[in-house]
């Protein structure tokens, strides 16, 4: 679905005197629209005890995560890096879970001086935690389903009994018991089966099934599991035919099953977690890029300056889509052309036949919701710099909130003191 039509409108009224000030390409987020999204999460679940902790990595930048963090929205890290961007917004303590995956003592050292509540994706996470630093009485882990998924498979994850991710689900209950011999007082559960999904179903299994584990974890190890984390599977209609989650319907069922559920031990019923990140941010955000030039081969090309240096997503998916559009070039006649980058790659393409306005150098083209995943996805191929980020205020302001790189910060890592490793003595080059 492309943009909302308020985030339209509000964009094209000031895109020309954007493009003239701040020259292209950028992506640019729209703080209503993200005002909007946030209340909508909150008026949904506001019935049960339910936090969402917003995925850093779908948008990286202290700007938007202040105005996440004004909601009340804690943050979901996965590095020593974004722990560090959720400190600078703010976060503290409980504001922030560290959810990671093959995770080293260093960065679970910091997770643990940041007050974070840790995710264990693995038994062996807990066993660097018991052996080199500390255990904290508060511990989340990650369930991987395997077989009791029934065949249900995720586009992302994959089959669950190969993906990378959680602790077995059969070995689930020693593992926490273990937990608990080292002084683990409350447990949390974590499960993500599904990415960008559009309908309740996967989110509500993985529900049932989390409900289930935290039974029979209560009811054998003896300690609550006081929180349910639901993952970042919530998704965004990335294409004009499809229809956006109801997260309302969404958060009543959850209330249902909850209000269903009881612990065998008389405990607390457990608080819902999430770690949304693209449907909070993904569709307040453009990429806004010019057109370069045009090419005719077998095919038409439109090429522009924004590459998959600025936006990965449709050449890291196959299946991946971005809706583009050319605000200022309607009523022209249409044509079908593939919008690409520079890079010396030949899935360096923002967008594969898709029917537009005959374009001519200098036009300025939207590409929609990459408010996730967008510019975080960003590299350096080639030597190319990452674009500038932009906020849109309510009141038609709009505020840098990130330069684009420059050739220097590229060449940073180059400027450093002479060091090196001299070989041992008597085994150098003889000739």
């Amino acid at each position: 679905m492309p943009m909302s039509p308020a985030f339209e409108n509000r964009l094209k009224a000031a895109l020309p005197r954007i493009v003239e000030t701040f020259g292209t390409p950028f992506h640019i987020y729209d703080a209503e629209g993200l005002h909007q999204t946030c209340e909508l999460f909150e008026r949904a679940f506001r019935e049960i005890d339910c936090r969402e902790y917003f995925a850093v990595k779908a948008l990286p930048n202290p700007a938007v995560m202040r105005l996440l963090a004004g909601h009340g929205f804690g943050f979901d890290t996965s590095s020593i890096s974004e722990l560090t961007l959720a400190r600078t917004a703010g976060a503290t303590g409980d504001d922030m879970c560290f959810t990671s995956s093959n995770t080293g003592a260093a960065e679970l050292a910091a997770a643990l001086d940041a007050g974070a509540m840790i995710t264990v994706d693995d038994e062996a996470i807990l066993a660097t935690l018991a052996d080199r630093l500390t255990v904290p009485e508060s511990l989340a882990f990650r369930v991987n389903p395997g077989r009791s998924l029934e065949g249900g498979t995720n586009h992302l994850f994959g089959e669950p009994e190969t993906t990378k991710f959680g602790v077995p689900v059969d070995r689930l209950v020693k593992v926490c018991a273990q937990a608990r011999d080292l002084g683990v007082r409350e447990i949390g559960l974590h499960m993500m089966m599904a990415s960008n999904v559009l309908g309740p179903e996967p989110l509500l299994l993985t529900l049932d099934l989390l409900l289930e584990q935290a039974r029979e974890i209560e009811d054998e190890v003896g300690v609550p599991v006081t929180s349910l984390n639901l993952g970042g599977g919530i998704g965004i209609p990335y294409r004009p035919e499809e229809e956006p989650f109801d997260l309302t319907a969404f958060g009543a069922a959850v209330r249902e099953r909850l209000t269903g559920w009881s612990s065998p031990r008389g405990h607390a019923r457990p608080a819902i977690r999430f770690e949304c990140g693209r449907y909070i941010t993904g569709p307040h955000g453009a990429l806004v890029t010019r057109v370069v030039n045009r090419m005719d081969k077998w095919r038409t090309f439109v090429g522009v300056d924004a590459s998959m240096v600025s936006l990965m997503r449709p050449a890291l998916y196959s299946w991946a889509y971005h809706h583009i559009t050319a605000p200022f070039a309607e009523g022209r006649a249409r044509e079908v052309v593939d919008v690409v980058g520079s890079l010396p790659e030949n899935n360096d393409r923002l967008g594969r036949e898709r029917d537009l306005p005959v374009l001519a150098e200098g036009d300025v083209l939207v590409v929609h919701d990459t408010g996730a995943h967008g510019h975080a996805m960003g590299f350096n191929y080639t030597g190319r710099p990452r674009p500038q980020e932009l906020l849109l205020h309510p009141d038609g302001s709009v505020e840098l909130i990130r330069r684009a790189e420059t050739e220097r910060d590229l060449f940073a890592t180059l400027d450093f003191p002479p060091r090196l490793l001299e070989s041992p003595a008597g085994q150098g080059d003889p000739g």
